[in-house]
C-alpha cells in the first residue's frame, strides 16, 4: 500500500529515521536499495553560518539523493529555521522535516529537538514560519511529550496538522525517557486516531514481528526504523516481506552480507575521502559485526587500519573465513 507526503507517493510504509552521524548519503542509498520507502537525512543545523563545516557540507549533498529527498533541520529560532528550510529547498530538498524528537543534551541545551516540546508557543511559531516559507511539504518528528508529567504530544500533533504539517513521526517516549523504558504505543495510537495526515510510529521496532504488532496495534500509516537498521540495513526487506505475506524472510547469506558490507565501506571512502571515510567505516563495520555476533578480535584489528585498500582487503579475508 502506497501513501503520500504531499505530491510524493511512497512505495511502502517503511522509513529510515534520521540519525546524526549514521544516516549519511551512502547509508540512505543502501537502506533504500534494501526496502526503505523513504530515507530521511541526518539532522542539518538551522544555523547557516555553520554550513561551511565539513560535516554540514556532506549533509547538504541533495542532488544525488533518491527521490523524494527528505532533509531534516533542527533549531529553536523561527527565522533561522525558515531560512534553513528555504536554502535546503533551493539545494534540492523535496520534503523538509523538522526535528522536535531528538533527546540529545547537545541539541536540547540549545532549545532545539525535543526541548521545544516544553514551549508550545515557540513550537507554533517555528511550524508556521517553516510551513509558510517553502512550497515543498513540511513534516515533523516529535516525542510523546517533555516528561511523563507533561505529555503534550497529542496537542502538538493537532496544532501541527492545523498549521499545515503534512506527515508526523512520533517516537513513543518522552524527552526525559530518552531511549529507556517502554514505548508508549497507546499514545501513538491515540495521536493517529485524532489526525488525518499520515502518522509514523517510531521506537523499539527491532524486527518483523514487532513491526507488524506496532502497525496493527497503533493503526499508523508507516513505521520509522532507526537504531535497528544500524548494522542490519536488510531489516527493511524483512519487515516489508512479513507485512505483505505474514511469513519470515530467510536472512541474507554470509556471501550477500560480505558483498553488501564491502560495497558500503567502498562508498564511504568515495564519499568522505580516505581519511574520514576510513574512520566512519570503523563505526559501521562495528555494527555489522554486532549483528553477526562476531566475538573474534577482528574489530580491534580493523579499527587500527588507516588505509582504505587495507580495510577492504581485511574485510575480504574476514568474510572468506566466515563463509568456509
Amino acid at each position: 500500500m502506497a501513501y503520500a507526503i504531499g505530491p510524493y507517493s511512497l512505495t511502502n510504509p517503511l522509513i529510515l529515521a534520521p540519525m546524526a552521524g549514521v544516516t549519511d548519503l551512502p547509508f540512505r542509498q543502501l537502506c533504500h536499495s534494501l526496502g526503505a520507502g523513504l530515507a530521511v537525512s541526518e539532522m542539518v543545523t538551522s544555523d547557516v553560518r555553520l554550513w561551511n563545516s565539513s560535516k554540514s557540507k556532506h549533509r547538504l549533498v541533495h542532488d544525488l539523493e533518491i527521490s523524494p529527498r527528505s532533509i531534516q533541520i533542527a533549531g529553536g529560532d523561527p527565522e533561522m529555521m525558515s531560512e534553513a528550510a528555504k536554502l535546503n529547498a533551493s539545494l534540492g530538498a523535496q520534503i523538509i522535516d523538522i526535528n522536535m524528537g531528538c533527546p540529545a543534551k547537545k541539541v536540547c541545551n540549545k532549545a532545539a529537538g525535543s526541548a521545544l516540546l516544553k514551549d508550545e508557543k515557540l513550537v507554533r511559531s517555528i511550524l508556521e514560519s517553516v510551513v509558510n516559507s517553502v512550497s515543498v511539504p513540511v513534516t515533523l518528528k516529535i516525542r510523546t511529550g517533555w516528561s511523563l508529567e507533561s505529555k503534550n504530544g497529542l496537542s502538538i500533533a493537532k496544532m501541527a496538522e492545523d498549521i499545515g504539517i503534512q506527515a508526523l513521526a512520533v517516537h513513543g517516549r518522552t524527552r526525559e525517557c530518552r531511549f529507556k523504558g517502554e514505548v508508549e504505543y497507546d499514545t501513538i495510537a491515540q495521536i493517529k486516531q485524532n489526525l488525518n495526515i499520515p502518522v509514523f510510529a517510531n521506537g523499539d521496532i527491532t524486527n518483523a514481528y514487532k513491526a507488524k504488532f506496532v502497525k496493527d496495534y497503533t493503526q499508523v500509516d508507516g513505521l520509522m526504523i532507526g537504531r535497528a537498521a544500524q548494522g542490519k540495513p536488510w531489516i527493511f526487506r524483512e519487515i516489508n516481506h512479513f507485512l505483505q505475506t505474514n511469513e519470515e524472510l530467510l536472512p541474507p547469506s554470509i556471501q550477500e552480507i560480505a558483498q553488501l558490507v564491502i560495497e558500503h565501506v567502498r562508498k564511504l571512502h568515495d564519499f568522505y575521502g580516505n581519511y574520514t571515510g576510513v574512520r566512519i567505516a570503523r563505526k559501521h563495520v562495528g555494527w555489522y559485526l554486532q549483528t553477526l555476533s562476531d566475538d573474534s578480535h577482528f574489530r580491534s584489528t580493523f579499527n587500527r587500519i588507516e588505509n582504505p585498500e587495507e580495510q577492504l582487503e581485511e574485510l575480504n579475508q574476514f568474510f572468506t573465513q566466515r563463509s568456509q
